[in-house]
């Protein structure tokens, strides 16, 4: 899937309205309503949207968006992210990587250092991580979820129960304003909390667009992890936990992106 970041984020919009009008988005986005309903073909074409007379609704409102959609949501963003995680980590280290687009960008700002060692579900990361020729790049075995290109189920888990790695970074759905982290299935959750109790600092990468947004499946909280990294502050209510906690907040610079 090749979708633009105007495309990736009406998708996304999608998720949060049962209909759009080509109006409302060309206004939106300073663009003509010929532009929109290109867009909002595309968007049919990759089985992301519905057309309706007027404008556009989504196809399922079930699940997350597409790895394709998700890598280019907010990539400035994540972008500054991954630089600043990678700034933090030294050559040499272990790192346990959790599945998303975030966690991949990571990744991607990691391939300049030496002798990582990476232990990973997700197939994005490894096939990334394994162009340098320095790293040792582990994967796990288990169910591979169409469309996500990650293994799910107890194989992963036995896999990241196997290591104590210096790091482990994963990124989330959705943080309500309770603190609580989010994902859309059992499984991610179950994931993610191996990884946390299994690495001696757990990273939080996430962009802001994630505080407050809606996924099903409740699973630890924010101050729980050693350390958050965003590309904006949090909401005043995420804030105040995150403060009154030993979890420490890092506000990630796009000026340096």
């Amino acid at each position: 899937m090749d979708l633009t970041a105007r495309q990736a984020e009406i998708s996304d919009l999608l998720r949060q309205e049962e209909f759009i009008t080509v109006e409302s988005l060309a206004e939106r986005f300073g663009v003509t309503t010929q532009t929109v309903r290109r867009d909002i073909n595309a968007l049919c074409d990759y089985g992301q949207a519905r057309r309706r007379h007027g404008g556009v609704e989504p196809l399922s409102t079930d699940g997350n968006l597409a790895y394709g959609t998700r890598q280019v949501l907010n990539r400035v963003a994540k972008r500054s992210v991954a630089k600043e995680v990678a700034n933090l980590i030294p050559n040499g280290s272990s790192i346990s990587l959790g599945i998303g687009t975030t966690p991949e960008m990571v990744v991607r700002s990691l391939l300049k250092h030496k002798n990582l060692k990476i232990y990973t579900n997700n197939l994005i990361i490894a096939q990334t991580a394994s162009t340098n020729s320095s790293f040792d790049v582990y994967c796990s075995g288990g169910r591979i979820r169409s469309g996500d290109f990650d293994m799910v189920g107890g194989p992963v888990e036995n896999f990241f129960k196997s290591y104590k790695t210096d790091f482990g970074i994963f990124g989330v759905a959705g943080v309500d304003l309770d603190g609580a982290l989010l994902d859309f299935s059992d499984e991610e959750v179950q994931i993610r909390r191996v990884i946390l109790d299994n690495c001696r600092e757990s990273l939080l990468v996430l962009d802001h667009e994630k505080f407050g947004r809606v996924a099903h499946v409740r699973g630890g909280q924010i101050q729980e992890v050693t350390k958050v990294f965003c590309d904006q502050n949090p909401p005043s209510e995420i804030s105040e936990i995150i403060t009154d906690s030993e979890a420490e907040f890092i506000v990630c610079d796009k000026e340096l992106v």
